[in-house]
């Protein structure tokens, strides 16, 4: 009697247009989401709260995105072989938008003072969804998505975000 194992395909690569450009932002777009969230759940306080977000903004995603690559490497690992470092990697560098996607609304929050916004985060707040609805969209167009259904993506990533925007206000941060 023989046994078989029956394989799980490993998730696919990112998609690509004819001119090879890449057409998955997942990462970016929830990164986006992941910053705006700690964004409206952050209430910094300390001698320094605009340093203590942008930290946090910065750890939150890289603990996020080695969070990502492990469970991708980890879950389409293939019985009986090991775990490459070449795996890690190419994982590692597709997953890497989840981090970029913190570093906008960081800089935000550090402007945001000279911009006379004072303490506040709701610039970072704005700049985290609008990039949030930007990389669907511009996911959507590259993947070959019609008008309507680009806009739809992007009226979707816009709700979320306002769901953020709205938590924010309702909790009272």
């Amino acid at each position: 009697m023989t046994t078989s194992h029956s394989r799980t395909p490993a998730p696919p690569e990112p998609s690509r247009d004819r001119s090879g450009k890449r057409t998955d932002y997942s990462g970016a777009v929830y990164g986006s989401m992941l910053a705006a969230s700690v964004i409206a759940a952050s209430s910094v306080t300390g001698p320094h709260p605009r340093v203590s977000l942008i930290v946090l903004l910065l750890i939150t995603g890289l603990v996020f995105w080695a969070a990502h690559v492990y469970a991708n490497v980890a879950g389409s690992r293939e019985i009986g072989r090991p775990i490459t470092f070449a795996q890690v990697h190419r994982v590692g560098v597709r997953e890497w938008s989840l981090v970029e996607a913190a570093v906008l609304p960081a800089l935000a929050v550090l402007v945001s003072p000279w911009l006379g916004m004072g303490e506040t985060a709701w610039l970072a707040l704005g700049v985290a969804i609008a990039q949030q609805v930007g990389w669907a969209t511009l996911g959507a167009r590259r993947a070959g998505a019609t008008w309507g259904q680009t806009t739809a993506e992007g009226a979707v990533n816009l709700v979320l975000g306002l769901l953020i925007v709205a938590a924010k206000v309702a909790v009272g941060h």
